[in-house]
């Protein structure tokens, strides 16, 4: 039996992918073992990988290395350091065959442990521009797969493939028949979608919540807001607040969403291009999110909303414009289109299977 350890989390950005590899991975090893190494609070990926009955979760100490001063980069080390013990067991007792990340700092001490005892570490790199965590991790990584061209001069050639970024097939089997009995929506009635996130979700909330009175006038609102994120004591039929949503469910509100406003995480922006969805970007300043909504907007495949601030006014204008406007809905969704991948799963999990020792 394969064994394989997938670490991500903090976030979901970094859990959607491997899930969707688990998956491809299931169906061509389908007595594949997995283990997910998470952070202890893990309350993303915890939910996300509940629909997996195959994939166990064990959490672990984690701590970040910020770029810059922080009493808390002396502190996490110790965090970091415990992380990198209980990796050690952890590793010993499940005895994987591989170790894959998609970047996250929980990952590290993993990837670090799995290297120590002999175990090939496999890195995906989401966005253009590697974060921290994939840099400390890609020194001992057997394989690195890469979502742009762009990304391979950032990682040595010999080891870097480019692939794609991987996106969950179940996020291609929404219905808006399923969308409209579960969320009430109004049938031909314009749907506007908002995917907050996790970080920055609070932001993109706290403008919705301004506008909200003016955007049910001509659309309805579906805004996924995170946990304990929600704003305002706004009341409307045409106006939805909701903190998390499964997959399925995820995948149902996309089919029936006419737009969507979103930040700049590679994962939505890989799912609207499966999906071919007309969106408005909110991308986080001076972030990695940056080089990945920059690149999209020189395809001309999304609205950037580019500030430092969100301009609620200015957020209601570009909804209204592109609510009402189906010719320009069109072309973004055609553009965006261009550059889906809907094979990356499956490249990057004959990668990893390719590069298994199964006599292990």
């Amino acid at each position: 039996m394969i064994k394989i350890i997938l670490s991500g989390g903090g976030t979901g950005g970094s859990v959607g992918p491997l899930l969707a590899v688990a998956q491809e991975i299931k169906k061509i090893k389908p007595k594949t073992d997995f283990l997910f190494v998470g952070t202890r609070k893990g309350i993303p990926e915890k939910i996300m990988i509940k629909p997996f009955p195959y994939i166990r979760y064990q959490p672990i100490s984690s701590g970040k290395l910020r770029r810059y001063f922080s009493l808390r980069n002396i502190t996490d080390l110790f965090l970091i350091l415990e992380g990198f013990i209980q990796s050690l067991f952890i590793i010993l007792k499940f005895k994987p065959h591989v170790v894959l990340s998609a970047g996250a700092f929980v990952s590290v001490p993993l990837a670090w442990a799995a290297w120590m005892l002999g175990v090939p570490v496999f890195i995906h790199q989401q966005d253009v521009r590697p974060g921290l965590a994939n840099k400390l991790m890609s020194k001992i990584s057997a394989k690195i797969t890469v979502s742009f061209a762009k990304s391979l001069k950032s990682f040595p050639l010999g080891k870097t493939i480019l692939t794609g970024n991987p996106v969950s097939p179940k996020i291609l089997t929404g219905d808006k028949q399923r969308a409209i009995k579960k969320f009430g929506l109004k049938l031909n009635w314009p749907c506007l979608l908002v995917v907050g996130g996790g970080t920055g979700a609070l932001e993109i909330n706290k403008a919705i919540a301004e506008i909200a009175p003016d955007l049910v006038k001509f659309c309805q609102v579906v805004i996924l807001t995170g946990f304990q994120k929600k704003i305002g004591k706004f009341i409307h039929n045409h106006y939805h607040q909701i903190e998390f949503l499964s997959q399925e469910d995820l995948a149902d509100i996309y089919v029936a969403a006419d737009l969507v406003v979103s930040r700049g995480g590679l994962g939505v922006l890989t799912e609207l291009s499966v999906l071919k969805k007309p969106a408005i970007i909110i991308p986080i300043p001076n972030s990695h999110q940056m080089a990945n909504v920059e690149y999209f907007a020189g395809q001309r495949a999304i609205a950037l909303l580019k500030s430092r601030k969100i301009n609620s006014q200015e957020l209601l204008s570009r909804i209204r414009e592109l609510i009402l406007n189906d010719k320009q809905r069109a072309l973004l969704s055609l553009n965006i289109s261009k550059l889906a991948n809907v094979d990356a799963s499956d490249a990057i999990a004959k990668i990893v299977l390719g590069n298994i020792n199964i006599k292990k």
